[in-house]
């Protein structure tokens, strides 16, 4: 086959086009002798998973053979482009496997002693080290360092910030010289306004954005990956924390109000993209999910999509359909915009130019 024609509408431009396929990329000229294999429907960039996590399991980290199947359950799905928000492992060998989505990776959770989840991140004795230890994340992932923002201190009951905010500026300014952003793992209110003076570039989850902390993400141009679907899980954390009722109650709350917050964020116009934080509590597999849930706190269809598609690939530096672009689609034969349920029935997958078969 010399190449491949594909014919449908091209969202988000809503036009019919015609793209061909010849090395794996996109062309906008004619190829002769180009093979149709699609004539109609609706051809949308491939999906993003903007937090997941190839490497983790419900019982905490997995080898690379299961990391693999993680991979593979999410490309089923139409994801295509994966920011890797941190793994215990070493999972770079993904990357140069042709069958699976493109990875970003973040390295591993920056973290402190009894901090976070056990075994999954580079715990730090010192908070002083933490600067150095961006470097380090900065230099073994490709442009994202994960941070641990807050998490429950014990000693307290409650949430609270892991890091210091004068050692936050140092951190970031790092990461920042080393061309790397950088995200953190955020549930409560108090860690949020150190990160964003500090000048962070995306804050995840995020159920305890105020008012102040909303504008101040808008007006910096501060990302938000709400991972909604994750926060569903809070009612469980709050059974869970029955030596700490403080948190559980706090945990509650932030349940409570995440959807108006969420969507709080998305009307003062805070970038928000959709990420499943896949691997442990969530399966692999559900962004169409997530791309519902984002409606339901305020997206317009279209929009939902797009942080799932075209706005969450132009964020992290991949095209979408255009000419020269990786040859990366998903094909559904009725419009996502009109029933988002669609997006769990993709029609064709093709990632880098090849056609994945159907299970």
């Amino acid at each position: 086959m010399t190449g491949m024609h594909l014919r449908g509408v091209v969202l988000p431009e809503q036009a019919p086009r015609d793209l061909w396929v010849v090395n794996g990329r996109i062309r906008t000229e004619p190829v002769p002798g180009a093979q149709t294999v699609v004539d109609g429907g609706f051809l949308v960039p491939g999906l993003v998973d903007a937090h997941c996590h190839l490497g983790i399991g419900p019982n905490g980290p997995v080898d690379l053979d299961e990391a693999a199947v993680q991979a593979r359950t999410d490309r089923d799905a139409g994801t295509l482009l994966i920011r890797d928000c941190g793994v215990p492992i070493d999972n770079r060998p993904l990357q140069e496997r042709l069958d699976l989505p493109r990875i970003i990776r973040a390295g591993q959770h920056l973290t402190r002693p009894k901090r976070y989840l056990p075994h999954l991140g580079v715990e730090l004795d010192d908070p002083e080290l933490l600067p150095q230890a961006v470097a380090e994340q900065a230099a073994n992932g490709d442009g994202w360092v994960k941070l641990v923002g807050d998490w429950i201190d014990r000693s307290v009951g409650d949430l609270a910030p892991l890091w210091p905010d004068e050692v936050l500026a140092k951190a970031i300014a790092v990461a920042h010289e080393n061309n790397a952003r950088v995200t953190a793992h955020v549930f409560g209110e108090d860690a949020i306004p150190g990160l964003l003076a500090a000048g962070i570039d995306c804050i995840e989850h995020g159920t305890g954005l105020t008012d102040d902390t909303i504008n101040a993400m808008a007006a910096a141009g501060t990302a938000l990956v709400p991972t909604l679907i994750n926060i569903e899980n809070f009612p469980s954390f709050v059974a869970a924390a029955t030596r700490y009722p403080t948190y559980a109650a706090h945990m509650r709350a932030l349940y409570e109000q995440a959807p108006a917050r969420i969507g709080a964020a998305i009307e003062a116009g805070v970038p928000v993209y959709a990420g499943t934080d896949a691997g442990g509590g969530v399966a692999h597999g559900r962004l169409p999910d997530e791309v519902a849930a984002l409606h339901r706190v305020g997206m317009s269809t279209e929009q939902a999509i797009g942080a799932a598609s075209w706005a969450a690939r132009d964020w992290l530096g991949y095209p979408g359909l255009r000419d020269g672009a990786p040859a990366d689609v998903v094909v559904y034969a009725a419009d996502p915009r009109t029933d988002l349920a669609i997006l769990n029935a993709p029609e064709l997958i093709m990632l880098r130019g090849r056609i994945i078969p159907r299970s």
